[in-house]
């Protein structure tokens, strides 16, 4: 396996954890605000993968966890129900 490989077989073995953990993040009551964001980035930065559940009324979930994969520039890999995972592909960003 080239390294390329091995960090993606990483990556999928990590989004396997996180399907089967609970959520590292929440986002309540305050909604989007910049600290989440930077939460997110610290984690995405320091575990690869983040599992983040929605608890405020969202019109449109998929739509919500894409525009938090944007702001935090990680792939948003699944939503089911009110959690979502977002990964980080690699360290240039």
């Amino acid at each position: 396996m080239d390294g390329q490989e091995d960090t993606n077989y990483s990556i999928k073995q990590l989004i396997k954890k996180a399907k089967a953990s609970h959520a590292d993040v929440r986002i309540g009551k305050k909604g989007v605000t910049e600290e989440i964001i930077n939460e997110i980035k610290r984690r995405l930065k320091e575990h690869k993968v983040v599992k983040i559940k929605i608890g405020i009324e969202v019109e449109n979930r998929k739509e919500f966890a894409r525009k938090i994969a944007e702001l935090t520039e990680a792939k948003l890999i699944e939503v089911r129900g009110f959690t979502f995972i977002l990964a980080k592909e690699n360290d240039s960003n």
